[in-house]
């Protein structure tokens, strides 16, 4: 094989590295995105259903004041 020839075939495989590289770089760049808007989803979920728990327990817990001030006869409107 000439030097020529040579030269290109190392240039053939240097090129198709390079691009191998670079798909596989993407696909880990699209693989973090993916990741992160799952996770980024996942908090959003959680932080949802904290929020309407803890509504749910403030509710709760007025309406034991409330029911407490009745029973006492505290909760008289004048």
């Amino acid at each position: 094989m000439s030097n020529m020839q040579q030269s290109f075939k190392a240039g053939q495989t240097k090129g198709q590295a390079y691009e191998k590289a670079s798909e596989w770089t993407e696909s880990a760049k699209e693989t973090a995105n993916t990741a992160r808007d799952k996770a980024q989803h996942g908090q959003e979920q959680a932080s949802g259903f904290l929020q309407q728990t803890g509504e749910q327990v403030k509710n709760m817990a007025q309406g034991a004041v409330e029911g407490v001030k009745n029973t006492l006869g505290m909760n008289e409107k004048k």
